[in-house]
């Protein structure tokens, strides 16, 4: 097919791109959004989402990353590469033009009468060169256009990155104070145990409980004294896996504040239309960017199968002296047209055309693949959204019951009614139900990122007002 162009003669040949069709275009919106299905344009709302979780320490920590990490930084030199890049491309577009300045000193010898002579000869030259390659079919401008889509695409790229950064440092604050949490819960839990064995101790030193009583409450206490350097351990990678998200040493940083709000802001999150996936995450709009450019570089094969147009001018002065160069009548000048047509070169162009053609049938399958993976993102995290909040608030009654079984069992054995199996294996029920809550509370909050991740809301806007913001004014002091 031949698209013809307006600024320069000739056309433009090469199929126009249409984007594939995908499963994100279907009628209908997510199967687990419920009635949580509003209008796209809502999306707006998701600006700044993280100063929404009430943790004054994420926004810091946020923008401390996106000045520092390294991945940020090399993300950006790549956009920094496709601008030269495209600068390089739109540059053949126009006449190259250079100036030469020669000397040139020759020396023959010959044979005349017999004798041999020898002949010196002196030339100077200068000029200006011109040469411009006439467009016809379209191959420059279809380089040109692909590099402007691979800038996109690094543009798209950054901003994904940006997005996964974001989410990467809020999961690290989140699993911080999650394991926090739980260090807490452990050394209160080995605190109490170590109560509970004392009461034993004196119990057995009455000479109302047998030695077996004291055994199992010593290895009741020793297993809670266990879990509390697996803990710590696991808090200490953490805190390092956040170091290297800011661009900190690893172990530089100091603590943490403890604890994050009670639970994020569960206010539904308008998720839109599948479609709306489309022109809102970056990791699609690049995917769709590299296509085009696929595209664009299948038009560039195509146009090598027809013949290139080149006009060359030169025009300048050349002498025998340095001083004749500048006069008029040494003045010398040429033109040349070339047209130049491959006809036979083993099957090698239309090779490039087959495979120019495979890679976009590639980018067109990795776009719809992308596709894919975001729809099962969002549903995923809805799906985890929802079923987390009813897991929560099992939770919540398991530790309520819990916690009632643990002090009824412990008056009860002070009271010589109730065995010491009863109260150790309600402390552990008791302890496993409060860690269970906070690690479910974590997850929750984790459900909310990647929800929003899923989504790509407007990570770098500014829709929050001022004062839903009490942490901007600091930040910009």
């Amino acid at each position: 097919m031949c698209i013809c162009g307006v600024s320069l003669p000739g056309c433009m040949v090469g199929p126009e791109y249409k984007r594939p069709a995908t499963l994100a275009e279907t009628p209908g919106g997510y199967y687990l959004a419920g009635e949580n299905n509003q209008d796209p344009n809502a999306l707006t709302q998701t600006d700044e989402w993280w100063y929404r979780f009430g943790d004054p320490l994420t926004p810091r920590l946020v923008i401390e990353a996106l000045n520092n990490n390294y991945d940020i930084k090399a993300a950006a030199a790549r956009v920094l590469e496709a601008q030269a890049v495209l600068a390089e491309n739109r540059g053949r577009l126009w006449p190259a033009v250079s100036y030469n300045l020669s000397r040139s000193r020759n020396k023959v010898s010959f044979n005349f009468g017999g004798g041999r002579f020898n002949a010196l000869t002196t030339s100077y030259s200068q000029g200006l060169s011109i040469s411009y390659v006439l467009d016809l079919w379209g191959k420059l401008r279809h380089a040109e256009r692909a590099a402007w889509q691979d800038l996109l695409a690094a543009g798209a790229n950054r901003q994904a990155l940006t997005n996964s950064l974001i989410a990467s440092v809020i999961k690290a604050r989140t699993d911080i104070a999650t394991l926090q949490c739980r260090l807490a819960i452990a050394k209160a839990t080995t605190e109490s145990r170590r109560r509970t064995l004392q009461i034993v101790e004196r119990r057995y030193n009455e000479g109302l409980v047998g030695p077996v009583d004291v055994r199992l409450a010593r290895e009741n206490l020793a297993s809670a004294q266990v879990t509390e350097p697996a803990i710590e351990l696991s808090l200490i990678t953490a805190m390092h896996a956040l170091d290297v998200l800011l661009a900190r040493r690893p172990g530089s940083s100091g603590p943490l504040p403890q604890g994050l709000a009670e639970l994020p802001d569960l206010r539904p999150v308008p998720v839109g239309l599948p479609a709306s996936l489309l022109d809102r995450r970056p990791d699609i709009r690049a995917a769709e960017f590299s296509l085009r450019a696929a595209n664009q570089r299948l038009g560039v094969s195509i146009a090598q199968l027809f013949p290139d147009l080149t006009l060359t001018g030169n025009v300048g002065r050349s002498a025998d002296t340095w001083n004749d160069i500048w006069k008029r009548n040494t003045e010398v000048y040429s033109g040349i047209i070339n047209l130049a047509q491959p006809i036979f070169q083993g099957g090698r162009l239309l090779a490039q055309v087959d495979a120019a053609k495979a890679r976009y049938q590639q980018f067109a399958a990795a776009y719809a693949g992308v596709v894919l993976t975001a729809l099962r993102e969002v549903e995923d995290a809805l799906a985890a959204e929802q079923l987390l909040q009813t897991q929560l608030q099992h939770a919540h009654a398991r530790l309520t019951e819990a916690d009632a079984a643990e002090h009824l069992s412990k008056q009860r054995y002070s009271r010589g009614v109730e065995t010491v199996l009863t109260v150790l294996e309600s402390e552990r029920r008791r302890y496993a139900a409060e860690e269970q809550l906070a690690v479910l509370k974590g997850r929750l909050w984790t459900a909310r990122v990647n929800l929003h991740l899923a989504l790509g809301g407007n990570w770098a806007g500014h829709g929050e007002a001022e004062k839903n913001r009490p942490l901007a004014k600091a930040e910009k002091k």
